[in-house]
């Protein structure tokens, strides 16, 4: 018998509904790469190596996106644009963005919740100690190949 841990939305039709979004989203864009490529501005050359459903730790909690690795960056962009304000009180959707260069990477790590050993992480630190933590994975053991791959050929 075969389980999932993917888990992080509060019911099964929710994450249901997100998984189809995402789906649509794909085809609307015509695939991983070509929502890559529309999200963020890259360097001439940078060729997408892999991408992969997951979430990114923050502080206000799990956000779903995908994560991107390419021949120049380890890159997270989130499904849905989230809500966020000004101090002004002016508030606007944005799509929450990482890009860290491969070459700024230190070390890419597996990691388990002490808790849960069956929730795994992968956590991304930065040469100035900055970590990232990517979690939610349907396959956790080919992505943490993938990112570390991608960061091992600067």
């Amino acid at each position: 018998m075969m389980t999932c841990t993917v888990k992080l939305s509060p019911n099964i039709a929710k994450t249901v509904k997100g998984k189809l979004w995402l789906g649509t989203k794909l085809v609307q864009f015509g695939g991983s790469e070509k929502i890559f490529h529309k999200m963020f501005n890259l360097e001439q050359g940078d060729k997408l190596l892999n991408s992969a459903h997951c979430y990114l730790s923050t502080t206000a909690g799990p956000i779903a996106g995908l994560v991107f690795v390419s021949t120049h960056v380890v890159a997270f962009c989130s499904d849905r644009p989230i809500i966020i304000s000004s101090p002004h009180g002016e508030v606007g959707k944005v799509f929450y963005k990482v890009m860290i260069p491969v070459n700024k990477v230190k070390r890419v790590n597996q990691r388990n919740n002490e808790n849960n050993p069956a929730k795994k992480y992968i956590q991304v630190v930065t040469v100035d100690d900055f970590d990232f933590w990517f979690m939610g994975f349907l396959n956790y053991e080919k992505t943490f190949k993938f990112i570390q791959k991608g960061v091992s050929m600067d």
